[in-house]
């Protein structure tokens, strides 16, 4: 989009092939980039390519050569007045506003809340919102910049997504009440509102963060039995606030401009928990360390993940059996039958990683299987990336059959990166890694003594570029 808007305010029609469902969500994203007249045509989803190209290539040709008309060169972006204020009145009368849905016909056809996610909130009247900014030392009018220099960016305006929309530390802090918060949480909603609450498009993106840092504990949040699931007075409400934030500072809704065709359970009520410090093996880098932050440094992690979600809870007394003497079907499937561990299980979750997807995990283990990899020889998180990385690797012949590889090789005429030929020199047995680079996989220690592992699909980013925020510098 922002290459179309340099086009068309150069004088150069543009035109862009969608979906017809998706129509709104183009005009939104038009309207953002501030051509709001830009010219699109729908594509069909279910008639043959060729046909379909026949049928539209002559409107098509028509809009590109047609010149833009007077109204189409005046452009003009989106900018809502704020309001500060939403409503005076009683609190039953407060309700009402605050729970207003309107309806969105196809693709939704459904009414959607316009406020919040749908379940009940915190009214955020004058006295909670001034209560909930005693959480930071930042003034109410303050408009929310990155605060740290990662990538030059440090001191510039963060852009709420989709709507390219910008907040103040007050906005903020109405939507942590909306949700729940304390004032000690603010700091960390303030962190996650630095990464603007994106929320994906067009298949079921879920949004979800991690705490990394003592912050955790002295907010009390749970890493713990169950951090994933309901019950944290501090772990719910926060992960709460990044969807409210994305609704109400970003702009996202579901059927307009948030496409997720069927969406993802960790974006019903929000999601965060945190990193177990303490349950880390001796040499393994926590979060904040990972990301050039000192270990008494507090650090929130925003991902925003693809939806693939793979959990591996094994069998009563499998997994111990397995590391402890090699019995059961986990040391028959690796070969190891009778053979003391501990034993890398990491082999017996391989071959169903990259079955149906390509790309990195971020895995989120119990401490005791952290352990097992340490005992096995993993003495750094790096050391999994790079075993992960080269197990991912499959025959070129293999890989073709694959979805995404026809987009992103270029359709075989770029170069494949470990190589360094184009993609159609190569022999066919050539073996290509699923994963790009070995950071684009991750581990997160935390959860109880269950022997348990959830994969979640999703790239955490380099060192430079990644989704991760000081909480200590919004205190």
């Amino acid at each position: 989009m922002p290459y179309i808007t340099r086009l068309e305010k150069a004088g150069i029609p543009c035109a862009i092939v969608d979906l017809e469902d998706q129509h709104e969500m183009v005009k939104q994203n038009a309207l953002t980039y501030g051509v709001p007249k830009l010219r699109f045509i729908a594509a069909s989803r279910t008639l043959h390519g060729e046909l379909d190209v026949d049928r539209f290539m002559e409107p098509m040709l028509e809009l590109l050569t047609k010149p833009l008309t007077e109204e189409e060169k005046e452009g003009g972006m989106h900018n809502p007045p704020f309001q500060r204020v939403l409503f005076e009145g009683t609190m039953e009368e407060a309700e009402k506003i605050y729970y207003k849905t309107e309806y969105v016909p196809h693709p939704l056809n459904a009414p959607i809340s316009v406020y919040t996610d749908g379940l009940p909130i915190v009214l955020p009247t004058e006295e909670l919102v001034a209560e909930m900014l005693k959480g930071t030392s930042h003034d109410p009018s303050e408009i929310i910049t990155y605060q740290l220099d990662r990538l030059g960016n440090k001191g510039k305006v963060v852009r709420f997504i989709p709507m390219e929309r910008t907040a103040t530390v007050e906005k903020v802090a109405v939507n942590a009440v909306m949700a729940g918060c304390k004032p000690e949480h603010l700091p960390a909603v303030l962190a996650m509102a630095e990464s603007g609450c994106g929320t994906g498009t067009t298949t079921f993106w879920g949004q979800w963060c991690c705490i990394s840092g003592p912050y955790a504990k002295e907010i009390g949040m749970n890493f713990g039995v169950g951090m994933l699931d309901p019950g944290s007075p501090a772990n719910m409400p926060i992960g709460r606030a990044y969807q409210l934030m994305a609704i109400n500072l970003g702009g996202a809704r579901p059927g307009v401009n948030r496409m997720n065709a069927i969406g993802s359970p960790f974006n019903s009520g929000g999601c965060c928990f945190a990193e177990n410090a303490d349950g880390l093996p001796p040499g393994w880098k926590g979060i904040n360390e990972e990301y050039g932050f000192g270990k008494d440094e507090s650090v929130m992690f925003v991902m925003n993940s693809g939806g693939y979600i793979i959990g591996n809870q094994f069998s009563p007394g499998g997994y111990r059996a397995f590391q402890k003497s090699g019995h059961g079907g986990m040391a028959r499937r690796m070969d190891v039958k009778g053979i003391p561990g501990p034993h890398n299980w990491l082999e017996y979750l391989v071959p169903e990683l990259w079955a149906g997807r390509e790309g990195g995990y971020t895995f989120v283990m119990v401490p005791e299987m952290a352990q097992h990899l340490y005992e096995i020889g993993f003495k750094s998180k790096e050391e999994v990336y790079d075993w992960l990385w080269e197990k991912s690797k499959e025959p070129l012949h293999k890989y073709r059959l694959r979805s995404w590889p026809d987009e992103g090789t270029n359709g075989w005429l770029g170069i494949e990166r470990t190589s360094g030929k184009r993609w159609k020199e190569l022999e066919q047995d050539y073996m290509v890694p699923i994963v790009d680079e070995p950071t684009d996989c991750f581990i997160i220690v935390g959860g109880g003594d269950e022997e348990i592992c959830l994969q979640m699909c999703g790239r955490h980013g380099k060192l430079d570029d990644a989704p991760i925020f000081s909480i200590d510098a919004w205190r």
